[in-house]
């Protein structure tokens, strides 16, 4: 691919440099953004530095920006060092509520006022992460999709008390580092990805615990389904197009009251410890006989060319 992206001049602030926080950096940095990354933990900045690097050759294959380097990544374990002069703030700490109310509203005592503070948070609620804020009108959650520096998803959540500036300019950032950002109307448990991903697990671990399909069955069920349809337009598009001339319309009087009955049909699994078990038995099997370490090697390539392809075309929803 090896297109060069517009260099966006700006620090960006990565709090908390796990696996999340260190893939938001290398996003980042593709981009052409100064990057400052603080984590107290032992080891931190190694594991950083290392994994951006190992990630450097796919992203130059997304493309890079003109000024994009590794020499612009720098690391701190001094919170208030990390924010001086920063532009924006990308915080992925633990999805502990005390631990992540604390620390946002260090967050949100130690930065200028027009300082977006955007919470990688997969669950928790903005009202509830902005709440011990002096400022909390700046503060949402940006949750991306895992690995951030691939995937284009980003769910920006205000809370009750989020500004309306905020959230626009959120959305702005994100979009133009390439991202494709959706905006929450409501605060939901687990957002809407995943929302629809847990709807998905409960009917997979389901069927696993009746003994209906092995983990193997189910993930080639999706993998070589509607997967592929899903990752090209999404659940509802694909559903108007097989009603064919019909559309929509037509597919729900055809379906919609098999779809209704299966709705009914659907029970919640309990995750005892024999469906935990099992579940781990057979996919720790099934990622051994697919490579093991490979497997997330293989998945990366194979997005990037999926990326490169969806983008060649304008997007699937463009």
């Amino acid at each position: 691919m090896n297109t060069v992206l517009r260099a966006v001049p700006g620090k960006v602030t990565i709090v908390g440099s796990g696996v999340i926080g260190t893939s938001w950096a290398a996003h980042f940095l593709r981009w052409g953004y100064r990057v400052c990354a603080t984590d107290p933990a032992a080891g931190a900045e190694q594991r950083l530095r290392s994994d951006v690097a190992a990630w450097w050759p796919t992203l130059r294959r997304l493309g890079l920006a003109e000024d994009a380097s590794l020499e612009r990544l720098s690391f701190t374990t001094d919170l208030a060092a990390a924010l001086h002069d920063t532009d924006f703030v990308q915080e992925n700490a633990s999805e502990r509520l005390d631990e992540k109310q604390r620390l946002i509203a260090q967050i949100d005592a130690a930065t200028p006022t027009d300082v977006v503070i955007a919470s990688s948070s997969s669950g928790l609620l903005p009202s509830q992460i902005q709440a011990r804020c002096a400022r909390p009108e700046r503060v949402l959650v940006g949750h991306p999709f895992h690995p951030p520096y691939l995937m284009p998803l980003v769910e920006v959540v205000g809370g009750a008390r989020t500004g309306e500036a905020a959230l626009r300019r959120a959305l702005d950032l994100y979009r133009s580092t390439g991202k494709r950002p959706i905006r929450l109307r409501q605060e939901l448990p687990g957002h809407v990805a995943n929302r629809l991903q847990a709807a998905l697990w409960r009917e997979a671990f389901a069927l696993v615990d009746s003994g209906a399909a092995s983990v193997e069955d189910i993930d080639t069920a999706i993998a070589s389904g509607p997967g592929l349809r899903w990752a090209l337009l999404g659940p509802f598009l694909t559903l108007h197009l097989t009603g064919g001339a019909g559309g929509m319309a037509r597919i729900l009087e055809h379906l919609g009251p098999s779809v209704e009955a299966w709705w009914q049909a659907f029970e919640t699994p309990r995750l005892t410890p024999e469906l935990r078990e099992r579940v781990v038995e057979q996919v720790e099997a099934l990622a051994g006989r697919l490579g093991g370490p490979e497997v997330a090697q293989r998945r990366d390539k194979l997005l990037v060319e999926l990326l490169a392809l969806t983008a060649a075309e304008g997007g699937a929803h463009a």
